[in-house]
């Protein structure tokens, strides 16, 4: 079988693993919900593996189910965006496409979505500025900001991207000379070093104990992120970081989840723009790999 002819089985099965229904999934697909179950049997045929555990209770995705999900979701996105570029019949886009953000977002995800609107749109030209400062769109020339944080009244359109909470972490190193950490009051006895937005306190909150502030000792302020981190990696001390900023290093082990149960401020993320109506095709693509990339760095 070519292996073109699978690509509505992949469409498909996203579509059911995201709904956990084949009803639900056959009415978003506009298709009945045998062919929907034909498709998805003919994939884990051709792949000779199992995709999904069905149960009474509903079902649930196998490991490579798991595996092939974050591929097939990537692959909607790709199709949803060539035929709206179709059915916009609108030039190619081409020129200056400027966006700022903060340094928390640079590497895992805004790189990555520029990287890929490039290989889309050859013609822009991506001008980037990571800043942690509000930049107002119109004055300073931007087309969209990434923004973290509750948002003021703005004359600005914002899609939400997601949130992130922040977690304690430090390094192997830094954990073998301090004392065990069993309650949050002991931070008040550790060194810390500052996330670029942290200043005197750090807020923690717990589903049993409830929230607590507490003004630790900062013994290292940076302006990136990528400092704070390098920093706490090397043991300088104990930090309170994004949890997608932390995915990386924790998976190799070069930072280690402190005072499990216990979490600092809820980051609600926010991508603004100053086009009223329709936007661009590129500005609804790079809102979509923005949120592709957010999503996948906070399941890491």
């Amino acid at each position: 079988m070519q292996r073109s002819k699978l690509l509505p089985a992949l469409i498909s099965f996203a579509e059911v693993a995201k709904q956990q229904s084949f009803t639900a999934a056959a009415q978003q697909l506009g298709l009945s919900k045998s062919a929907v179950s034909q498709q998805i049997k003919r994939l884990e045929t051709q792949l000779g593996q199992q995709l999904l555990s069905r149960h009474t209770r509903g079902m649930n995705l196998t490991a490579q189910g798991q595996r092939l999900l974050a591929r097939c979701e990537f692959l909607q996105q790709q199709v949803d965006h060539i035929i709206n570029e179709v059915e916009q019949q609108k030039e190619r886009p081409s020129g200056r496409f400027a966006v700022t953000l903060p340094h928390s977002c640079e590497l895992d995800i805004v790189i990555p979505a520029v990287q890929q609107l490039c290989v889309e749109f050859p013609e822009i030209e991506p001008h980037v500025d990571v800043s942690d400062q509000p930049k107002d769109l119109i004055q300073d020339k931007y087309d969209v900001a990434i923004y973290a944080g509750d948002l003021a009244d703005s004359q600005y359109r914002a899609l939400n991207i997601g949130k992130s909470q922040e977690l304690l972490c430090a390094g192997a190193a830094y954990l073998q000379t301090a004392s065990k950490l069993s309650s949050p009051e002991q931070l008040l006895e550790q060194a810390m070093v500052a996330a670029p937005w942290q200043d005197k306190s750090i807020e923690l909150h717990h589903e049993l104990h409830g929230a607590m502030s507490l003004e630790p000792q900062f013994i290292c302020r940076c302006n990136s992120l990528s400092s704070s981190l390098s920093f706490i990696e090397n043991g300088l001390g104990i930090g309170l970081i994004p949890e997608f900023a932390l995915a990386q290093a924790l998976r190799a082990g070069r930072l280690i989840k402190i005072l499990e149960g216990y979490r600092g401020k809820t980051w609600p993320f926010y991508f603004l723009h100053r086009f009223h109506g329709e936007k661009p095709v590129h500005v609804e693509r790079f809102y979509q790999l923005v949120r592709y990339y957010f999503e996948q760095a906070n399941k890491r």
